[in-house]
């Protein structure tokens, strides 16, 4: 149901006074054009011996400079308006814009320029043959001036160990070097004794560093089908980081050990020497 007041009046203020004694808004719970109906209405500040009204007058001016109001309302009705005031607010006279500004009137003039400056945009608009050449010339640039980055390389000793005395070395071997990668490198080998009759493989490896990841090779391959037929697990000795222009950086893994099909992984400790 639409509510009627009259601003132009010392009775219509108290009246709209007391109204928003308990709202924060002419209708509802936000602000809504009602607000802004009322709002125009007022083209000055309201005294502040209208308390309630001037903490909405504030609150919608705030809003209006920064979002602007979007929600319908539900319908106000301003008594005793002067005929003018619709006009006044569309197109303000130009001889005293200072003694005639009404921040609806600003807000409206800005929303008008950013209609026009959007109809000056050209979003669909086929590329000019300047603008072409000049995009190819920027690509043959960057593709000049830009170096090939080198990528980082590792070189990793592994201790890959057998199930029992029982397994077969050669082929244990051939299970680890069958393993196939972009970036992976395998290297010298040794059977090393561990006591009991059994042995390990000690192997060395280079993998280029954006291409391999050693835990996902040892997790995801030498420690799963089909590999885990002959491997137990698989510790990580010694892992040297060559560094271009710095020499190598020596990374010593102590007492790592990541064992097939179980979750109980004891920690990694890295111990980083340079040289």
């Amino acid at each position: 149901m639409a509510v009627t007041f009259c601003v132009t009046s010392e009775a219509g203020l108290k009246k709209l006074d007391k109204y928003l004694l308990t709202r924060s808004y002419i209708t509802g719970y936000q602000a809504s054009k009602d607000d802004l109906t009322v709002y125009a209405a007022l083209l000055k500040p309201p005294s502040p011996e209208y308390l309630n009204v001037s903490r909405w007058y504030n609150h919608i001016d705030a809003l209006l400079r920064l979002s602007g109001l979007s929600a319908e309302g539900c319908g106000v009705t301003i008594e005793g308006s002067a005929p003018g005031i619709e006009e006044a607010i569309a197109t303000p006279p130009a001889a005293d814009t200072k003694a005639s500004f009404h921040p609806l009137t600003e807000l409206y003039a800005s929303a008008a320029q950013d209609d026009d400056d959007d109809d000056d945009v050209d979003l669909f608009g086929e590329e000019t043959e300047e603008e072409k050449k000049a995009s190819e010339e920027r690509a043959a640039a960057a593709k000049a001036s830009g170096k090939k980055k080198e990528s980082g390389k590792s070189s990793v000793l592994l201790d890959v160990k057998p199930w029992d005395d029982e397994t077969d070395m050669q082929k244990l071997e051939e299970a680890v070097r069958s393993i196939k990668m972009d970036g992976l490198f395998w290297g010298a080998s040794k059977l090393v004794p561990v006591g009991y009759g059994i042995k390990k493989l000690q192997i060395m490896l280079t993998i280029v560093d954006d291409l391999v990841s050693v835990d996902s090779l040892i997790e995801d391959h030498l420690t799963a089908e089909p590999a885990n037929e002959y491997i137990q697990s698989c510790d990580i000795v010694a892992f040297n980081k060559i560094c271009i222009n710095f020499g190598v950086c020596r990374i010593v893994a102590i007492g790592v050990e990541q064992r097939s099909g179980s979750e109980d992984v004891p920690p990694l400790f890295l111990c980083w020497e340079s040289s």
